[in-house]
């Protein structure tokens, strides 16, 4: 009975984020973050803005509200945005089909604006232009509050704020291995990251990208179906007992 009473309860350290594990309590730890600018990949969405001296030459590239006026901001997003295709190319009005994979918005954006002077404009125009992703689009399944696919207008996102937009990791969620499987040029890739432990903010899956797929998988203590907590397990292991004791007692009297 101790031993299943012990086996079956959730531990306190398995539910809490961000432990200095190894480390003295009252330790202050500085993490410096060395972020890398987001490159391009394939199904992302990206919002591009053109703006000249004589706005109305550069209508054209800007298509803004061209559906219906009662769409979300994210069907909007969809309609008036240039989606990159498996090729890692996107189509820009008069300017053609060109490639855009693993670029930074940097990058897009003098390669528009080179294209732009060689062709339809001159340096007096004052052009200026913006590139970025049409939304954070992430999708979120296993033990989490409301699994599914969302969408958050923000340039980054960590995986605390990820989940925190799906309804939180229940505590029969394991946080020592949350999964996130992320889209490169060459396939796809599955990390396991440990959301209990600090130096996950030093992991390059602490910032989610477009197109992640972030999984928590179940505790083993889900599946056996005792209790989350110390005093449901005893309860569980009350009503065994006295189910097994009411059973001989009736085999008894047989």
């Amino acid at each position: 009975m101790i031993c299943i009473f012990i086996s079956s309860c959730i531990p306190h350290k398995d539910t809490v984020y961000l432990q200095n594990k190894g480390m003295a309590t009252d330790s202050t730890m500085v993490l410096v973050e060395k972020p890398k600018p987001y490159r391009v990949q394939i199904n992302d969405i990206l919002t591009i803005r053109i703006k000249v001296l004589d706005q109305e030459n550069v209508t054209i590239f800007n298509p803004v509200g061209e559906g219906s006026l009662n769409a979300s901001s994210q069907e909007r997003a969809y309609f008036d945005g240039f989606t990159v295709n498996l090729h890692g190319n996107i189509r820009i009005p008069e300017l053609g089909e060109f490639n855009v994979l693993g670029y930074t918005y940097e990058e897009i954006e003098n390669l528009i604006k080179d294209m732009l002077l060689e062709n339809q404009f001159k340096e007096t125009a004052n052009i200026f232009i913006t590139v970025k992703l049409a939304g954070l689009r992430y999708t979120a399944n296993g033990e989490v509050g409301t699994p599914g696919t969302k969408i958050l207008f923000q340039d980054r996102v960590n995986i605390f704020e990820a989940i925190a937009n799906v309804g939180e990791i229940p505590v029969t969620g394991n946080k020592k291995a949350v999964k996130i499987i992320r889209q490169f040029p060459h396939g796809q890739e599955i990390h396991s990251i440990d959301l209990t432990d600090i130096n996950v903010m030093n992991s390059p899956y602490y910032y989610i990208q477009p197109n992640d797929i972030i999984y928590v998988e179940p505790l083993r203590q889900k599946s056996i179906g005792t209790g989350k907590t110390a005093v449901e397990t005893i309860g569980t292991i009350a009503t065994i007992l006295s189910l097994v004791t009411t059973s001989v007692l009736l085999f008894t009297r047989l």
